[in-house]
C-alpha cells in the first residue's frame, strides 16, 4: 500500500472532495494488491459519485481480503450498488449474504435494501418479509419507515386490513424524522380499500391538518370518493334514487331490486338466485357487454336501467368506494371505448362520449380518426386507475383487415369519458404495442431512484456506506 496516497485519499474523502479521493485511493494500491481497507473506501467514493458499477466491483474486491473482515457491511454496500446500477437480481444475492453475517451490527440496512430490490422486481411478498425483518431489528433507529413500506407491500397484495395495521404500528413508532402525515395519507388509502370510509376520511383529515402535506392525485381522489359515499349515506336520496326517479321508476325504496321494472313482464332473476348479486369484476364487464347488445339491437331502455341499477348498488353500496378506487365505473371504460367505434361506424352522434374538457378541434380530429367500415371491436387490454384509464382495442374491418387504437379516458363522476384516441402501429420488432390486462402493475422505483436512495444512505466513513 502507498500509505501517503491512502492518507491523502482518506483526507480528501472526509473533506467531500470525492474525485480527488478516488484518484488518490486508486494510486494507493500496488498492481495486483488486495486491500479491503482501500477498496471499501474507494467503493464509497464511487457510490457518492453515482458510479455504481465501479462501486460494486470495489466492494467485491474488498470481500476478497479475508484479513479485512466486515463482510456484512461490504455485501450490503455491494447490494446497494448493484440495485442502483439496475441489477436487482444480483443485488438480492449480495444483500442476502449480508443478512447471514452474524457479526454484522446493522442488518436492518441490508433488509431495507433487500425490500427495495424485491419491490423493483414486483415481488411484494418477499419485499414485505424483508421490510418486516428491518422493522423488528432492535438496531433500527427508525422502524416506522420499514413498517410503512410493509404496509405498502400489503396494499400491493390486496391485503388492505393488514396494511392498516402496519401503518398504525408505524405511527406508534414514528419519530420527528418520520413523515407522519404521509403515513396517515397511506392509511387513508388502505381504509378506502377496506371500505372503512369514516376512518378513511379521518386519516386523510389528519394527513392535511397542519397544512404541510399535500395529498397526491390518487389520495385526493380516494378522499373525495370516501366523502361522497359518506354523504350519500347521510344526506338523503342517493345517486341511485335520482337515477331511478329520472327514469320514471320512483324512489329506490319503492323498487323491488329483483324486479325494478315492476309489471313489465320482463324476466328477472329468481329471489333464490342470490348468486346473481355476488358478481365479480369480470361479471360486471360481461353484463356490460350484454346490456350494450340489448340496447343496440332492441333499444330496450328498461333492461338497461336494471343493469345500471345493479351496478350502482355495487358501486355506491358495500364495495362502492373500493370499486371506484380500483378504477371501475358505469359505463365501464371498455364499453365506452367499443361503443365509440361502433356508433361512429354507424354514423351516429358520438358527442356524448367525450369529456367536456375536449376541445372542438380535438373532437373533430378524433372523429376523423375513427373508421367507418367497422365489423367488430375487441378490447385487448386495460390500464385502469381511479381518475384515468387507457383501453387498447383492435378493430376488424369489413374487408377483414385490422387496426389497433389506444383510447384515453377520464373519470366523470362514476362514468368514463373519452379524452383522446390514438392509432397504434406495430413496433420495430414486429410486436403490437399492448397494455397490461387489468390494473397496471405496481412499479416501485427506477434504477435512478434506487441509486439516489443508495447514495443517500452511504455513510461518510471508511467502514460502511
Amino acid at each position: 500500500m502507498n500509505q501517503e496516497a491512502f492518507n491523502a485519499g482518506k483526507a480528501a474523502y472526509q473533506q467531500g472532495n470525492l474525485v480527488e479521493a478516488a484518484a488518490q485511493l486508486v494510486a494507493a494500491k500496488q498492481p495486483g494488491e488486495v486491500s479491503g481497507q482501500i477498496d471499501h473506501l474507494l467503493g464509497n467514493c464511487y457510490m457518492r459519485l453515482g458510479r455504481y458499477d465501479e462501486a460494486a466491483k470495489c466492494y467485491a474486491d474488498a470481500l476478497h481480503d479475508s484479513s479485512y473482515g466486515q463482510s456484512g457491511a461490504l455485501a450490503c454496500n455491494r447490494g446497494r450498488a448493484l440495485l442502483a446500477a439496475g441489477k436487482p437480481q444480483e443485488a438480492i444475492a449480495s444483500l442476502t449474504m449480508a443478512t447471514k453475517d452474524a457479526s454484522y451490527a446493522t442488518p436492518y440496512k441490508a433488509y431495507l435494501a433487500l425490500g427495495s430490490a424485491y419491490q423493483t422486481l414486483g415481488d411484494a411478498r418477499n419485499a414485505g418479509v424483508a421490510y418486516r425483518n428491518a422493522a423488528i431489528d432492535e438496531g433500527n433507529p427508525r422502524p416506522a419507515g420499514a413498517l410503512t413500506k410493509l404496509g405498502d407491500c400489503f396494499m400491493k397484495m390486496g391485503r388492505a386490513v393488514d396494511a392498516i395495521e402496519a401503518y398504525r404500528t408505524g405511527l406508534d413508532f414514528a419519530t420527528p424524522a418520520d413523515d407522519q402525515n404521509a403515513i396517515y395519507a397511506s392509511m387513508g388509502l388502505a381504509y378506502v380499500a377496506a371500505n372503512r370510509l369514516p376512518e378513511a376520511a379521518d386519516a386523510f383529515a389528519r394527513a392535511v391538518a397542519d397544512g404541510t402535506y399535500q395529498l397526491s392525485p390518487e389520495e385526493r381522489a380516494a378522499n373525495e370518493a370516501a366523502s361522497k359515499a359518506l354523504a350519500a349515506k347521510s344526506n338523503g336520496p342517493s345517486e341511485t334514487d335520482a337515477l331511478l326517479a329520472a327514469a320514471g321508476y320512483g324512489t329506490a325504496a319503492n323498487v323491488d331490486p329483483l324486479d325494478p321494472l315492476g309489471k313489465s313482464g320482463e324476466f328477472m332473476p329468481s329471489p333464490e338466485d342470490t348468486g346473481f348479486f355476488s358478481v365479480s369484476e369480470e361479471d360486471l364487464v360481461a353484463e356490460d357487454k350484454k346490456a350494450r347488445k340489448v340496447h343496440r339491437k332492441k333499444k330496450h331502455t328498461g333492461l338497461k336501467v336494471f343493469f345500471v341499477f345493479l351496478i350502482l348498488i355495487i358501486l355506491i353500496g358495500g364495495g362502492g368506494a373500493y370499486a371506484y378506487y380500483k378504477g371501475y365505473g358505469w359505463p365501464t371504460a371498455e364499453s365506452v371505448s367499443t361503443e365509440l367505434f361502433e356508433t361512429a361506424s354507424e354514423g351516429g352522434d358520438i358527442s356524448s362520449y367525450f369529456s367536456g374538457a375536449v376541445s372542438a378541434s380535438t373532437r373533430e380530429q378524433i372523429q376523423n380518426t375513427l373508421p367507418a367500415n367497422v365489423e367488430n371491436v375487441e378490447v385487448k387490454g386495460v390500464d385502469r386507475s381511479m381518475e384515468k384509464s387507457t383501453v387498447l382495442v383492435t378493430v376488424t374491418f369489413t374487408d377483414k383487415g385490422t387496426q389497433s387504437y389506444k383510447v384515453s379516458l377520464v373519470r366523470v363522476d362514476f362514468s368514463w369519458k373519452v379524452g383522446a384516441v390514438e392509432t397504434v402501429y406495430a413496433s420495430q420488432d414486429g410486436q403490437t404495442a399492448a397494455i397490461d390486462n387489468g390494473s397496471a402493475a405496481a412499479a416501485t422505483g427506477t434504477p435512478t431512484d434506487a441509486g439516489a436512495d443508495a447514495a443517500a444512505e452511504t455513510a461518510d466513513s471508511s467502514t460502511e456506506g
